[in-house]
C-alpha cells in the first residue's frame, strides 16, 4: 500500500508491504529513505543510497518519531545522524 505524507509542505511516498511475518515500511523522499529494520544499511553503502534506519514500528507514525538507531554513509553526508528523529531525518532527504 502507497501512501503520500506531508511534511513541513515536501510530501514524501510512503509505502507498506507484508511478508508472511512482518511489514515492510518505508518512506521515501527524493533524496533518501527512511525504513524499518528489514533494511540493510550495508546494501545501501554498496549502493550508496541514502537510508535512515528506525526500529521497532508498526505504522508511519511510530517511523517518524522514533529515534533513527542506524545511517548509511550517503545519508550521513546529507546530516542524518544517529538519534535525530525519523521525521528530522527525512527532512534532510527530501
Amino acid at each position: 500500500m502507497n501512501n503520500s505524507i506531508e511534511i513541513d509542505g515536501a510530501v514524501f511516498c510512503g509505502a507498506a508491504i507484508p511478508t508472511p511475518n512482518a511489514t515492510l515500511l518505508v518512506i521515501s523522499g527524493k533524496n533518501g529513505l527512511l525504513g524499518c529494520g528489514y533494511l540493510s544499511v550495508a546494501t545501501a553503502n554498496k549502493l550508496g543510497d541514502a537510508l535512515a534506519i528506525v526500529r521497532g514500528v508498526s505504522n508511519y507514525d511510530d517511523m517518524l518519531s522514533v529515534s533513527v538507531c542506524e545511517v548509511s554513509d550517503a545519508a550521513a553526508a546529507l546530516g542524518v545522524s544517529v538519534g535525530m528523529s525519523g521525521k528530522d531525518a527525512l527532512k534532510l532527504m527530501k
